[in-house]
């Protein structure tokens, strides 16, 4: 078995095993009293969680023993696939609401959320596209080399903010900046397309009063403390209780239906009450790893493809821990994100557990690797 493993990235593995292992524990101790109070059965998201990681697991070792060139020809379907999915979540009775926000679809005893296998469904696209691009010489130019990707990215960002999505869009738009940057589009391109979303960024946001709201409690949480500024004030004072070495594994007092989604977007800021700055420290090191490993098995991939699907993943776990990471200490204004590995969420374990499945066999046939 170790013999098999020898030809993986390791430390990658390892990394992925440890993070959900680790969500699994801090799910249960962050959701228990909730759970109790709202199912009466304390171990309901517990139960849950470990399901996901063992589909989570078996996705990723499918993954890690499926030739990635084999995604070539899926690369279409798949891509196409997820823009239905997207699109059904409208559907009534399919659709499943929350809090002003559709992005759900029903499923027996589990909710979809089409979004996450849209992230992964768009990096392999682009892999598969840009490396056809690579051959023939067309990353240069505007019309074959960028527009086209600014289409499709608008098709997608445009049914996500429908969606009130605002997280996965800005995931999307900077894994799909990072690639086309990386593959060698002009950098004026790039920029100029940033430079002219501005307006339309700033309308999105004053067009609706509770992203405007969102915007001012970031600047000044204090001016509404049990309205906008609630969730974020908590999460400060749970992260700042926990010191250097934190109250206790299981010690939170935040979670006692103070902190506003404990168990999802808001997982780390426990994590930092209940083992301090150490346990983050660890956590955004762990994740640092994972991301300089997934780009060294970019470095050696044995061919554009797989070093664009290496990058893509890196970026998009990179990206996702970082942004859940800053919303949670304020950098940055509260939007839902989940933290890979570690939130509670079945179709991020499972699409984030697939995707590292990738990663692991692009990193089986690198060439050149020290």
């Amino acid at each position: 078995m170790m013999k098999e493993l020898e030809k993986y990235d390791l430390i990658i593995l390892l990394m992925a095993v440890a993070l959900t292992c680790f969500g699994i524990v801090m799910v249960y101790s962050t959701s228990s009293v909730m759970a109790t109070k709202k199912f009466h059965d304390g171990f309901y998201f517990l139960k849950h969680q470990g399901l996901f990681a063992i589909g989570g697991m078996f996705a990723m070792f499918c993954a890690m023993r499926f030739d990635y060139q084999g995604l070539r020809r899926f690369a279409v379907p798949l891509f196409m696939g997820c823009i239905v999915l997207l699109l059904m979540v409208f559907i009534p009775g399919i659709g499943v609401k929350a809090k002003g926000a559709a992005r759900w679809i029903r499923l027996p005893g589990f909710n979809l959320q089409p979004s996450e296998f849209a992230k992964i469904a768009l990096i392999i696209y682009m892999s598969y596209s840009l490396d056809k691009k690579q051959d023939q010489g067309k990353m240069k130019m505007f019309l074959s080399g960028f527009l086209p990707y600014m289409v499709i990215l608008a098709l997608m960002l445009g049914i996500l903010l429908k969606q009130h999505d605002l997280g996965s869009a800005l995931t999307m738009f900077f894994v799909a900046f990072m690639m086309l940057f990386i593959a060698g589009a002009q950098f004026r391109y790039i920029l100029g397309f940033g430079i002219l979303l501005v307006p339309f960024a700033w309308y999105f946001i004053v067009s609706e009063p509770y992203r405007w709201e969102r915007i001012k409690a970031y600047l000044d949480p204090w001016q509404d403390p049990s309205g906008t500024g609630f969730q974020i004030i908590q999460s400060w004072i749970a992260v700042g209780t926990g010191g250097i070495f934190g109250q206790g594994l299981g010690e939170s007092k935040q979670k006692l239906f103070y902190l506003p989604e404990a168990h999802t977007d808001f997982i780390l800021a426990v994590t930092g009450e209940e083992l301090g700055f150490v346990g983050i420290a660890v956590i955004a090191s762990m994740f640092l790893l994972l991301v300089l490993r997934s780009i060294r098995v970019a470095l050696y991939a044995e061919d554009s493809f797989g070093r664009f699907l290496a990058y893509g993943i890196a970026v998009l776990l990179g990206t996702e821990a970082f942004f859940n990471m800053a919303v949670v200490t304020g950098m940055v204004p509260t939007k839902g994100l989940a933290l890979p590995f570690i939130s509670y969420g079945g179709s991020s374990l499972i699409m984030t557990l697939f995707a590292t499945g990738i990663l692991l066999n692009v990193s089986s046939r690198m060439k050149g690797a020290p």
